[in-house]
């Protein structure tokens, strides 16, 4: 299946247990994707980018990185990202600008190519007169500030986000995350890595917690992006309780995929509006909108994509719960992730940490964790506890694994921010506040300096 094209047409549900189950790779084949996304906006007046104008535009940040070597994509007719050396540059719904990384060996070679994308960034948006902004949810512009990118997916999604919950279009326009996208090598190392993904990634999600502002004021939130998600689309986000039963596996996914009802069907270049709708019946030949027509494995990876949980499963894991954040956190998530996961003893003992927690607990720290931050509450202890423990297995499995840069350090030296963090107690999203109600005297506006790359 992993060779299969992506015209292949899926005949049945074991083929759909296949492509999942073709991600498995030997430890030696693994690598670490990471992806971040960012806010454009203008330098004159700290405004959104739009999509094309006289003035700064997403579309003249497209055009000037391909001086780069990116080469162009286009949707029709208009541009909508680049790619390159297996990594791509697209575009979210509001003009958030983000990097979909390379597979790399290690958190070294993913932290050159983090400040290779924003160098590049920087010198298209300086010439421009655009900057940057690293936060996980926009501080001032409203929903109807923010422009919407011409792709016709996003149009799709934008009207069905609410019929099914408060927050879908805030989620879309005005959030930005940062997360690694790792591998597995067998069902039941994926199985173990999500189970602990999902219960860990509430850490993630408070260490990483830099969303305290929306519409030019404190939002009440530390990461007001992970309280968003709360409350986007039940059927296909949060912290998925079947991934904790007995019978785990390939199929189980499968089969909670094939449940989530489908946003659209990609045809001849053409988004067909398919929200609502069953892939099952899709699969059986069902589907009202091509009647007798089977899908094929592209119509199934892009259904993946529309799947929201804390932890996603393609031929890969994603990690899904952090706050996108300035320069030096997004080398320091991939590097959390990675010695949890690509260190046995480490990821062993991360579920031997998590393994008797109740799904209700999970949840509780899913729904407390974007409020008060590292002080969330857990049996009789914390969250800050938790994530110093979590630290410290992390910074052992970076340290066992030895991948070293030109000066003799291991990858653990990534995490030396994040340590301090959850020593302290503070997350970031409180370092901004305290700026906010101190030396900014309750002036938003500093934040377009403060949180620029």
């Amino acid at each position: 299946m992993s060779g299969a094209k992506k015209s292949t047409l899926i005949e049945n549900k074991a083929d759909l247990i296949g492509w999942l189950q073709a991600g498995c790779k030997p430890a030696e084949q693994w690598k670490i994707g990471t992806e971040h996304e960012k806010f454009g906006f203008r330098l004159s007046d700290h405004g959104p980018l739009p999509y094309s104008c006289d003035g700064p535009s997403v579309r003249k940040m497209l055009d000037g990185l391909q001086r780069f070597g990116w080469q162009p994509v286009i949707e029709e007719d208009h541009l909508i990202g680049l790619l390159r050396d297996g990594a791509s540059i697209t575009l979210e719904p509001g003009g958030q600008f983000e990097l979909s990384g390379a597979p790399l060996n290690n958190i070294h070679e993913t932290c050159s190519e983090v400040n290779n994308h924003l160098l590049e960034v920087k010198q298209i948006a300086d010439e421009i007169g655009a900057g940057f902004l690293g936060m996980g949810f926009s501080p001032v512009w409203s929903l109807a500030d923010t422009p919407m990118m011409p792709k016709p997916r996003y149009k799709i999604m934008r009207d069905y986000m609410p019929k099914v919950g408060r927050l879908g279009q805030q989620m879309m326009f005005r959030s930005c995350t940062v997360q690694v996208n790792l591998d597995f090598s067998s069902e039941a190392d994926m199985v173990k890595k999500l189970r602990v993904g999902l219960a860990l990634q509430p850490v993630a999600t408070a260490l990483f917690a830099n969303s305290p502002f929306a519409d030019n004021r404190p939002n009440g939130f530390l990461s007001y992006r992970g309280y968003v998600w709360g409350d986007t689309d039940p059927d296909r986000t949060g912290m998925l309780p079947f991934a904790f039963e007995d019978g785990m596996g390939f199929e189980r996914y499968v089969d909670y995929a094939l449940d989530v009802p489908m946003y659209f069907v990609k045809r001849d270049g053409r988004y067909l509006n398919a929200t609502g709708l069953s892939f099952q019946d899709f699969l059986d030949g069902k589907l009202d909108i091509l009647p007798g027509e089977k899908p094929t494995l592209a119509d199934w990876e892009d259904h993946l994509s529309t799947l929201f949980p804390e932890v996603r499963l393609k031929q890969f894991l994603e990690m899904r719960g952090a706050d996108g954040g300035p320069w030096g956190k997004l080398c320091a998530l991939s590097a959390f992730w990675t010695g949890i996961y690509y260190n046995q003893s480490s990821l062993d003992a991360a579920w031997d940490m998590v393994k008797d927690w109740s799904a209700p607990e999970r949840e509780g720290l899913r729904r407390t964790a974007p409020t008060i931050g590292l002080r969330a509450p857990f049996r009789n202890t914390n969250l800050q506890e938790l994530t110093k423990q979590a630290l410290k297995l992390s910074h052992a499995g970076l340290s066992a694994r030895a991948r070293k840069n030109g000066h003799g350090e291991n990858e653990s030296l990534f995490l030396l921010e994040m340590e301090k963090i959850a020593e302290e107690g503070i997350t970031p999203a409180e370092r901004l506040l305290e700026q906010y109600h101190g030396e900014w005297g309750g002036d938003l506006d500093k934040i377009f300096k403060a949180a620029a790359y």
